[in-house]
């Protein structure tokens, strides 16, 4: 998650976003709710064929994703129920995206592309469930956010993908395969590091009694 951990580098633009945007009055899960239409208008477009357009309204789901966020900051409107869905959303919108790829003429390279467009969703998801149940099981206290590559570089490579397509299927095959790939090691990232931090924690426990003696 290069792009997460330099979220500060982006401040002044979301500030500015979230102020002009939160001026509509619409609240930031109206923009969560919309970001999904779009993902659905872009799987219309996808098994059409017509990637030019899939592209065009899959960039307009990712920017409503990132309004809602900054509308809710801006207009102090930050709640739980709305990260919650704001989470739920993203992952729908990667589904729907991914799904509409099974309907392209993709070539084979190594495995069938449908297994490695499921190979892509199933790291992505994962890659959110591994730092939900570390929490959940209470390996963790607080939510980690470290990674390799997390939502904001899958969206990129997901529009990369599409782009290539437009030109060529092989290219975006190559895509996809890069996405799979780095999806699901970001995801065993984190479950080594939800490990490795408990195993840390439980050996500082063993070795506090003994500073006594020290």
């Amino acid at each position: 998650m290069v792009l997460a951990q330099k979220r500060e580098k982006f401040k002044k633009t979301e500030d500015v976003i979230g102020k002009f945007f939160s001026k509509f009055s619409l609240s930031p899960n109206f923009y969560t709710l919309i970001s999904i239409i779009l993902a659905l208008f872009a799987f219309y477009f996808l098994i059409n064929v017509k990637l030019f357009l899939a592209f065009i309204f899959f960039i307009l789901a990712a920017l409503c994703d990132f309004i809602d966020g900054a509308v809710a900051r801006a207009a102090q409107k930050v709640t739980k129920i709305g990260a919650y869905l704001d989470t739920i959303s993203d992952r729908y919108v990667e589904g729907i995206i991914l799904l509409g790829f099974l309907f392209l003429p993709l070539p084979k390279i190594g495995l069938l592309p449908q297994i490695w467009i499921f190979l892509a969703l199933f790291g992505s998801l994962l890659t959110t469930y591994a730092k939900a149940a570390a929490k959940e099981k209470e390996l963790i206290k607080l939510e980690f956010k470290k990674g390799i590559f997390g939502k904001a570089e899958r969206i990129i490579l997901l529009s990369l993908s599409i782009i290539l397509g437009i030109f060529n299927f092989f290219w975006m095959m190559w895509a996809i395969i890069i996405l799979a790939f780095l999806s699901n090691l970001s995801a065993i990232g984190r479950i080594y590091l939800a490990i490795t931090r408990v195993k840390k924690i439980n050996f500082k426990i063993k070795i506090c009694p003994l500073a006594i003696f020290f």
